[in-house]
């Protein structure tokens, strides 16, 4: 997420090897666009490619716009993407998050992503940290390629304090979400019990396997390396 122009569909295709359109004008991006992100030692992630922010927007276009970024209010990590080149770049960052205030995502964990590093002299790559340790921002260029392998350590590190990495075992009445487990990429083994369940050997983010199990209409798990899914 972040303002308009700010790189962020370039720097989507260039972290998820994807082709979304991405261009110098407002609204190139209108409906969220989801890949999925294979990290090592994490396992797949999915990320969101939202509408861009801007100043004054029409009236009519206003709810329009606020519904597509509610989208960002249920996930477990934003990537703020900013314009390090862009001189008036502080207000729109209060711009940005006074919105996410608005649609309750204010409480969210967020990454700065600094993008058009190739547009700036004396600025090498980086992951900037906070008081504990915590990646803060991470600098970067999207155009050039430079600092994406320290965007996505810095996004594994955020989001793999919490792993899962276990066993689970879905009844036939649960194929869909077996698909779901493998379209993602987490699934490291399969065999089948006598009954004809799967049962799984998955890894990926707690969040992820909440997510999926959520909204099969299933209860977030707690830590367990063997559970049933019913």
């Amino acid at each position: 997420m972040g303002y308009t122009n700010a790189g962020k569909s370039t720097l989507f295709n260039s972290v998820t090897d994807s082709d979304v359109f991405a261009a110098d004008q407002l609204f190139a991006t209108l409906d969220p666009t989801l890949r999925r992100l294979q990290l090592n030692d994490l396992g797949p992630i999915v990320l969101a490619d939202t509408v861009g922010f801007i100043r004054h927007l029409p009236h009519k276009l206003v709810e329009a716009f606020r519904a597509t970024l509610e989208e960002s209010s249920n996930s477990d990590l934003l990537l703020h993407v900013i314009d390090s080149h862009e001189p008036d770049r502080m207000s729109q960052i209060e711009q940005v998050m006074a919105v996410l205030g608005e649609i309750g995502a204010e409480g969210l964990p967020i990454l700065e992503v600094y993008n058009k590093l190739d547009l700036l002299e004396g600025v090498e790559p980086q992951i900037q940290r906070d008081a504990d340790g915590k990646p803060q921002r991470v600098w970067v260029s999207a155009r050039d390629g430079r600092g994406l392998d320290l965007l996505k350590q810095a996004i594994a590190e955020l989001l793999g304090d919490d792993l899962f990495v276990g066993t689970l075992l879905l009844p036939q009445s649960l194929a869909r979400l077996r698909a779901q487990f493998f379209e993602l990429g987490a699934v490291q083994s399969e065999t089948h019990d006598e009954d004809g369940a799967s049962v799984l050997a998955v890894r990926l983010p707690r969040v992820e396997l909440n997510r999926l199990v959520s909204r099969e209409g299933l209860q977030p798990l707690e830590f367990i390396e063997q559970h049933t899914l019913q």
